[in-house]
């Protein structure tokens, strides 16, 4: 495992009442978590990131590209999938589900504040979204309507397609006794899953999936459209998913997040 620094723009905390992305409402206990958040951090340096990821990982890819759009620095250390990294003793004490991505949380300047660490990639863009109020990933509170769309998009690629075309399984799929043909197998998921985000966006869209801002549902669709890509998915029979796609392609945030930039890409893939 190597790491590298990533330098971006220190990180602004939010206010406690600003809104997470996945829980529809914010109950009394979040609430005093927030606060606690609060003081803790006007006291005490910014927390320290540290993110384990692989070049390929879509779900890595969505904390990388949140982070960038967040400006926020975080050091970033490679596992190797293909040589079984992350099925060490050393990768599973950081992630027992033994995968990644795996964002590590430290508090160097403060002697209260545990480091803990989050080991799904949805939970951890809620809690970057809880801490950091730059670039907020749901739309305002104020448009319900919007944030239970960028859900739905978010969860489509997240709960759908993801899953069933990870690595782990595709592995499963192609190994002997099964004889799967697993492009075909990831084909065919991300195809459906595709088909249902392309009917939604096709009428919510603006310059990305939800409107004009990109949004969690953005982040969650450029390393899926990337995946597809790789097994030949044509993203041309989904013009909307296409033209959003093209469109986050030209944001710096997705540039430096991009699999065939990553310090692990192989030098043939870049």
């Amino acid at each position: 495992m190597s790491s590298t620094y990533l330098n971006y723009p220190s990180s602004t905390l939010v206010s406690p009442g600003q809104p997470d992305i996945v829980r529809r409402t914010i109950d009394s206990e979040s609430v005093r978590n927030m606060h606690s958040m609060t003081a803790m951090s006007s006291s005490s340096s910014s927390p320290k990131f540290t993110l384990y990821t692989y070049f390929r990982s879509s779900c890595s890819a969505r904390l990388r590209i949140a982070l960038n759009l967040k400006g926020i620095p975080y050091v970033s250390r490679t596992v190797n999938l293909l040589k079984d990294e992350h099925l060490t003793a050393e990768h599973s004490a950081i992630n027992p589900s033994n995968t990644v991505p795996a964002l590590v949380v430290e508090f160097p300047a403060s002697k209260k504040a545990r480091g803990f660490t989050i080991t799904q990639s949805l939970a951890a863009l809620e809690y970057l979204e809880e801490i950091d109020a730059s670039h907020p990933l749901p739309p305002p509170v104020s448009d319900p309507e919007a944030r239970a769309t960028v859900r739905t998009l978010a969860d489509i690629i997240a709960c759908d397609v993801q899953p069933v075309t990870n690595l782990k399984v595709l592995k499963w799929v192609g190994k002997p006794g099964v004889h799967i043909d697993r492009e075909k197998w990831a084909r065919t998921f991300i195809m459906d899953g595709f088909r249902a985000y392309e009917a939604i966006a096709a009428s919510t869209a603006g310059k990305f999936s939800v409107g004009d801002q990109i949004t969690l549902a953005d982040v969650c669709l450029i390393p899926a459209a990337w995946g597809a890509e790789r097994v030949g998915v044509k993203l041309s029979a989904f013009p909307t998913i296409e033209r959003v796609v093209k469109r986050l392609e030209k944001e710096d945030a997705v540039k430096n997040a991009h699999w065939r930039a990553q310090e692990d890409t192989p030098v043939g893939l870049r």
